[in-house]
């Protein structure tokens, strides 16, 4: 399967709105004075120093009197995935060896530990009101001073962002920062994010910083260190570019603008301010200026190439040469023209250089990533922008451009030759659940490419950004000899995922769903998983809950792309294994999913369809009575009978398992913003519902009679996502977890005494941005907390003196006791008997040896089947490797395949579905004698 595009434009309701998070800081004209924010971004991936806590001791609605909470301290670290989001661009500092860093579109800016070979995160400290600045647009560290290093954070600029953009810049490598907010919004999450880098440092007076800006804002300049920034009044031309006056969304409309900055630094000296600059603009007519009196005048540079956006330029102080990749759009999930120049600075001559110029028949593609061996100027590298099929392609040349050779060719179609080896071991989620059809292979070489960087001081070391990691390689310069090209995975402590939901089992495996990638089962913390979820795939997961009682029955929800693919997906053994269920008529997208205490009921609330029920593990529904279509929906976590919705601020509850439901009478839960709700462990009936919006009703509410009555939680002044964990040693209820604003100050909180007071356990230095969307406790562990974010993956926070009890080592039986079976009184042998109908038998796809297919069989007659089996004879010698959907067995030609023990029903005019991989050789052909329960199938 293609990987698919990264970070796509937010969910409804996310980001927040400007009504809910008003900026609150001015506009400043022109030249702009600095507000100093003194806090540490002190954060690696592996547990950092505890840090003491801000205790709140308020009075709440189920509080006779406020009691003091204990300031317990935490270390905070992430949940492993290894990477997982867009890196658009890789800066190596170019006057002190493995000085490194990388950023992200959503996730921050990160600095290389070279003794740890991890990448350490830099912006951690970032907080709910500024959540906007975790997207880096540009990305500059300091060749005079290397412990100088800017950041220019912003992530949108239609009104998703309610805040400016602002150059962060801090003078100890990222340890700690400082903050000049700007008077327009900047792009870290838009397209044209690669392009660049935008933002560039005097490599002779580094006290002169220079920003290239979207949005017809053009060219500023700062002449302090980046403390105060003006525009460059005299530059001419803030670009004109726009990818689609008319999108909707105002991603594409935004003026793509100025797009990087290069200096010439043999044109000034030590303590002089560079003379001849260089800079880029998205103007198809226009693309390159240059001044050549330090800025004070600009000149379109003549000759200079048309027809295509200026992407990236390097320029060879050496040779005197200004190297440049263009593109036809912005990127990053496009591109198909585009051509590689290179401009002699003394002629004043350009030519075109390109891999494969725009004119050629072979052309697809535009140019991305850039970079030049410093050690040996001859040798420049360039990738395509984007290829989506069957590869991204990385194009190397030893003489100036003159040749090129390139990292995979064409063998014998659908062969590729390829110059290197991928190594994903420490990802191996990587390969997106197979190998690849050839000639696509899994992993890809790359997509999304436009962030490439040799190391300077390091002719052999490379690395470059792709849509969910960086790539690497500590031996490039085999290439030029004939050799292999070791590539590995170089993104170890680069947490950039989007979580949307999660879903600690007790003594099981934490499961996630996220944007992009889908989600995760983990056993183990601090081990990456081998693939992400499977069976369905999705790139987005939208919901995920389990049984309580019988946490063996997972069952999670998403955003399926192609119709191979349910939109549900059960898992009947704690995770080890999916299925895709059926579904409701109208499915558009994911929605909630909520599963009752005991797994005999899967409730959902899928997009495009109303909320329905299922007593048959997903194989079939009925619609629910008396809830709207698009409520957010839970279950009690103790009585099988009764779930939970809400929607438009009301609340409703079924006890006839999810059948009918009857709205509360209480009127006073929000009906705007994010509003998030959950059940009490053990606690049949009590309920805790946060959020809102702060021109509405904002909070937290408690119910503890299933909805007939609510009582607002006083302390909490904005409520956001609430979760439960194990209770504090000797207390009987759940510590409660939420991400809220308490007493004034926003942050991650718990109480242990059911909401009368609360104790903030993050600080400053750990806020990671947005965290609205889950927070819940570990029901295994008192005190561990597990935060969802938009692009710091997940965090999970742990008592720095380990009190609650040990990290339990997980069984590989995550669910001691449950029923295996959550369909009540499945018949354990087939009932063999008449039956009518149909078998829809499609070959999914083929390779040389192989091939996959999947096999629907459909009850059309009046009565249910109980127990069914389906059989088969294939014509062409096929055998079956690996099936799913059932339990089969082959003699010679002949297949049987006996329903799974989580689906043993077919109703009238309900489906089985199997899928399976076989061997063959030759084509696979078309099976015969299809038989259900031993009648013949039309």
């Amino acid at each position: 399967m293609t990987p698919h595009p990264q970070k796509p434009p937010p969910p409804e309701g996310y980001p927040p709105s400007p009504e809910e998070h008003p900026a609150s800081r001015s506009r400043l004209p022109h030249r702009l004075r600095s507000r100093v924010r003194p806090v540490a971004a002190v954060a690696a991936t592996a547990a950092v120093t505890a840090a003491s806590l801000t205790v709140i001791d308020v009075r709440s609605a189920f509080s006779a009197e406020p009691t003091a909470a204990a300031g317990d301290a935490y270390t905070w670290d992430n949940v492993q995935i290894v990477g997982g989001g867009y890196v658009p661009g890789i800066v190596f500092n170019e006057s002190e060896p493995d000085l490194v860093y990388a950023r992200t579109d959503v996730g921050g800016a990160y600095r290389w530990d070279p003794a740890t070979e991890t990448w350490d995160p830099l912006l951690d400290w970032v907080g709910w009101d500024e959540w906007g600045w975790t997207g880096i647009v540009s990305l500059a560290t300091d060749p005079v001073d290397p412990d100088r290093v800017y950041a220019a954070a912003g992530s949108y600029t239609n009104d998703w962002d309610p805040g400016n953009g602002a150059i962060l810049r801090s003078d100890d490598r990222g340890e700690t920062w400082e903050v000049t907010e700007l008077p327009f919004k900047l792009g870290g999450n838009m397209p044209g994010r690669g392009l660049g880098e935008r933002m560039a440092v005097d490599p002779n007076d580094n006290s002169v910083v220079y920003l290239g800006v979207r949005g017809g804002h053009g060219l500023w300049r700062s002449t302090d260190f980046g403390e105060t920034w003006a525009e460059v009044g005299s530059f001419p031309n803030p670009g004109d570019y726009v990818e689609n006056p008319d999108d909707p969304l105002d991603l594409q409309s935004d003026i793509t603008g100025v797009t990087w900055v290069a200096f010439d630094p043999r044109t000034g000296s030590a303590g002089q301010a560079t003379q001849d600059v260089y800079v880029g603009v998205a103007d198809l007519d226009d693309p390159v200026y240059r001044s050549t009196d330090g800025g004070r005048t600009w000149e379109p540079l003549e000759g200079a190439p048309t027809g295509h956006l200026p992407a990236h330029a390097v320029l060879d102080h050496e040779g005197g040469q200004l190297y440049l990749a263009t593109t036809d759009t912005p990127g990053p999930y496009d591109g198909s023209s585009g051509d590689v120049w290179r401009h002699d600075i003394e002629s004043g001559e350009w030519t075109n250089i390109s891999p494969v110029p725009s004119t050629s028949e072979d052309a697809y593609f535009g140019y991305g990533g850039l970079t030049i061996d410093r050690q040996d100027p001859d040798t420049l590298m360039v990738t395509s922008q984007i290829s989506w099929w069957p590869d991204n392609q990385i194009f190397r040349s030893t003489d100036r451009g003159e040749t090129w050779t390139r990292a995979w060719d064409w063998g014998n179609y659908p062969e590729r030759v390829t110059r290197y080896e991928m190594d994903i071991s420490a990802a191996p989620w990587l390969d997106f659940g197979g190998p690849g059809e050839p000639p696509e292979n899994q992993p890809k070489l790359g997509w999304m490419s436009q962030g490439m960087a040799i190391d300077p001081f390091d002719s052999d070391r490379f690395m470059y950004g792709t849509g969910a990691t960086i790539y690497g390689s500590d031996n490039l310069t085999a290439w030029d000899s004939g050799g292999t090209v070791d590539i590995g995975v170089r993104a170890r402590g680069l947490e950039e995922t989007s979580i949307r939901d999660l879903a600690a089992l007790p003594g099981g495996p934490l499961v996630s769903v996220m944007a992009d990638i889908g989600g995760f089962v983990h056993r183990d913390l601090d081990a990456v998983p081998d693939q992400m979820h499977q069976r369905p795939y999705w790139g987005s997961g939208t919901g995920v809950d389990f049984a309580e009682l019988a946490p063996d029955t997972v069952v999670r929800v998403g955003d399926a792309e192609d119709e191979d693919n349910s939109h549900i997906g059960i898992s009947t053994d704690g995770g080890n294994n999916w299925f895709g269920g059926q579904e409701p008529g109208g499915v558009t997208g994911g929605g909630t999913v909520a599963v009752n205490a005991d797994g005999s009921v899967i409730l959902w609330s899928p997009d495009g369809a109303g909320v329905h029920r299922s007593t048959t593990t997903g194989s079939s529904w009925t619609a629910s009575a008396g809830v709207p279509q698009g409520a957010r929906v839970e279950a009690d976590r103790v009585d099988p009978d009764v779930f939970y919705a809400v929607s438009d601020g009301t609340f409703y509850t079924s006890t006839d398992a999810g059948a009918t439901f009857t709205a509360s009478g209480f009127g006073g839960l929000p009906g705007e913003g994010n509003v998030r709700f959950g059940a009490v462990p053990g606690h049949s009936g009590d309920v805790w519902v946060a959020g809102g919006a702060e021109d509405g009703e904002y909070g937290m509410w408690r119910t503890t009679d299933a909805g007939a009555t609510f009582e607002r939680i006083a302390a909490v002044d904005e409520g956001d996502a609430v979760g439960f964990g194990a209770p504090a040693p000797g207390a009987d209820y759940p510590a409660v977890y939420t991400s809220a604003r308490i007493g004034g100050v926003r942050g991650i909180f718990r109480s242990d005494d059911a909401g009368r007071t609360w104790v903030r356990i993050n600080d400053d230095r750990h806020q990671w941005g947005w965290t609205g969307a889950v927070v819940t406790g570990d029901p295994d562990v008192y005190g561990r907390v597990y935060i969802g974010t938009n692009g710091r993956g997940i965090v999970y926070g742990d008592l720095a003196d380990g009190g609650g009890g040990p990290d339990p080592t997980p069984s590989p039986d995550p669910t001691p006791g449950p029923s295996p079976d959550p369909t009540p009184d499945p018949s354990p042998e087939p009932t063999f008997g008449p039956a009518s109908c149909e078998v829809d038998y499609t070959v999914a796809g083929s390779w040389n040896g192989g091939f996959q297919a999947a096999v629907e069989v459909t009850n059309t007659g009046s009565e249910p089947v109980e127990g069914w089996e389906l059989a088969w004879d294939f014509t062409s010698g096929e055998s079956v490797t690996d099936l799913w959907g059932g339990d089969h067995t082959q003699e010679g030609d002949h297949v049987t395949v006996t329903a799974p023990g989580w689906s043993t029903r077919l109703d009238p005019g309900a489906t089985a579905e199997i899928g399976f991989n076989g061997s063959v050789d030759g084509g696979p052909g078309t099976p015969t004698a299809f038989a259900l329960n031993g009648t013949g199938c039309g």
